[in-house]
């Protein structure tokens, strides 16, 4: 189902809804990736409709085919509007099914918005679980985003950026050389790799200001003081690829699950699946990543309000 965005957006945009055939027992807001769209989770917000829960999805600035410039998010604050969106879609959900607890789903730069929301918003979700996520130490991102300013400042903050494009994704694929394309480091199915690579709303280049967006908002990750504001009960699930590079082949995922520890949080849990690549939900044990995801939502979430234990 396709409803009117619930908040005001620069251009028009759509909020894909997917309903159970029952009152849910839970809603999923999900937070999709870079250079992708949201039509690519049909497959899982079927399976969770299956399993109970309502499924809130939408393009990020900057992505699907309403989108007028791929890969750039805004002309000033871009990751506080990206960020800003996520809290009005997930109050929507709250209006739509009151009753319902709410997880926050986000995958890879998906995943750094959901961060970045649950410290603005310490108490706006249930639930956070976070896939294909990844640790930028605070000096990598602060050059990152010196590089982008630069660009930005040189050119068109619209243009893509190949050379900024080249710096932050060359390194991906080195693991699997030979590589069939470049894009194996998504996951192991080849017919998924080549229909991201055959979607003309996945693979674009990010542009300049896109990237300035992005950098910023993992420096600002980086200030691990933030994560005091946290509330401690909030159960947290990262989910990731052993051979995924963007989690460090699993060492930045358990960075940053030490990280929430350290500042507090007691349900913290980490799954690593073994040479599972970038994309858990296309790779070709997704069936018991879904199924997974599934068991950890119907332990983590609390009961909907009103239901009996």
């Amino acid at each position: 189902m396709m409803l009117p965005f619930p908040k005001e957006s620069p251009y028009p945009r759509a909020l894909c809804l997917w309903e159970p055939e029952k009152e849910p027992r839970g809603s999923v807001v999900i937070s999709h990736g870079m250079a992708e769209h949201i039509a690519r989770y049909s497959r899982l917000a079927q399976a969770l409709n299956g399993a109970g829960y309502a499924v809130f999805g939408y393009n990020h600035l900057g992505h699907g085919d309403e989108a007028p410039v791929k890969g750039y998010f805004a002309d000033k604050d871009g990751w506080g509007k990206a960020v800003s969106d996520i809290e009005s879609v997930t109050a929507f959900a709250k209006t739509r099914y009151p009753k319902a607890p709410v997880a926050l789903l986000g995958h890879s730069m998906g995943s750094f918005l959901a961060r970045e929301y649950v410290l603005r918003h310490p108490k706006g979700m249930d639930a956070l679980v976070l896939s294909g996520t990844g640790w930028h130490p605070k000096a990598l991102c602060g050059f990152g985003r010196l590089m982008a300013g630069v660009m930005c400042a040189l050119g068109d903050a619209r243009a893509p950026s190949k050379l900024l494009d080249r710096l932050a994704f060359s390194a991906n694929n080195k693991p699997f050389l030979p590589a069939r394309t470049p894009c194996d480091w998504l996951s192991r199915d080849a017919a998924e790799v080549d229909k991201y690579l055959a979607d003309p709303l996945c693979g674009f280049v990010f542009s300049a200001g896109g990237f300035s967006d992005l950098f910023s908002g993992l420096w600002t990750l980086s200030r691990l003081s933030r994560l005091r504001t946290l509330p401690k009960g909030l159960p947290v699930l990262l989910i990731s690829g052993g051979a995924d590079p963007v989690g460090g082949q699993g060492r930045g995922v358990k960075t940053i699950a030490r990280q929430y520890r350290e500042a507090g949080l007691q349900g913290v849990q980490v799954k690593l699946y073994p040479e599972a690549r970038h994309e858990l939900f296309n790779e070709t044990n997704r069936e018991e990543v879904t199924q997974d995801l599934v068991a950890w939502l119907e332990a983590s979430l609390p009961l909907a309000k009103g239901e009996d234990a």
